[in-house]
């Protein structure tokens, strides 16, 4: 397969655990709202800080025991309403009103500074038709679409991309910063550990703001 064009210099599912946490190397985690076992990449872990409050772990490396929610906004915030996160940590915890919004920028920040990432690793191409020519060639891993782009530019590389994940949820003004160029409408990410990260991340991102996305 050939390197994509650049504009400039990254299993089976095994026994899930009864208890919230489980050993780090575990694909499944039990939702502390809902009960479900799913796998990692479908929840968002928060641990309990040292002032015992609950902060979201997004990137899953926080010592402590990983209380984990469902990437649904409705589940997140029926945790919060409910005190749910008291009862799975068996303390008293301090939970913030907008813990949800915070996990929101959380992982804006994270899907942001992985395009970034790719971006420095050579690993990106920006505009329409660079971004239709990889797709023909199956060079592309994910496709980032302006979420105030054209309706229509988003429609072709949609039918472009088949089965392929298009993230939308970025302004042309966040994508330029996130790229270091101006007026990014269309860009793509190359298939490897970025994309397939950025993959995971965004479908988070998308479920906690599901009811804020027109």
């Amino acid at each position: 397969m050939a390197p994509i064009e650049t504009i400039g210099a990254e299993a089976s599912l095994g026994t899930p655990e009864d208890a919230t946490d489980g050993p780090a190397t575990g694909p499944l985690r039990r939702c502390i709202a809902t009960r479900e076992v799913l796998p990692k990449e479908s929840l968002v872990r928060f641990v309990v800080g040292p002032a015992a409050d609950v902060v979201p772990d997004i990137a899953g490396k926080l010592p402590g025991r990983g209380l984990w929610v469902k990437a649904e906004r409705a589940v997140l915030a029926g945790a919060v309403a409910k005190n749910l996160f008291a009862k799975a940590a068996r303390q008293s915890v301090t939970v913030a009103a907008d813990l949800v919004d915070r996990t929101v920028v959380l992982l804006s920040h994270r899907c942001l500074d992985l395009i970034g990432l790719a971006r420095r690793a050579g690993q990106v191409v920006c505009g329409f038709e660079k971004v239709r020519d990889a797709l023909r060639e199956g060079r592309v891993g994910i496709v980032l679409a302006a979420a105030d782009g054209a309706a229509d530019g988003r429609g072709k590389l949609k039918a472009l991309a088949g089965e392929l994940p298009i993230l939308a949820q970025f302004t042309v003004a966040e994508l330029s910063a996130a790229l270091g160029r101006e007026n990014v409408v269309h860009a793509a990410l190359a298939p490897g550990r970025l994309a397939e990260r950025l993959i995971v991340d965004s479908a988070r991102l998308a479920g906690l703001r599901a009811d804020k996305v027109s």
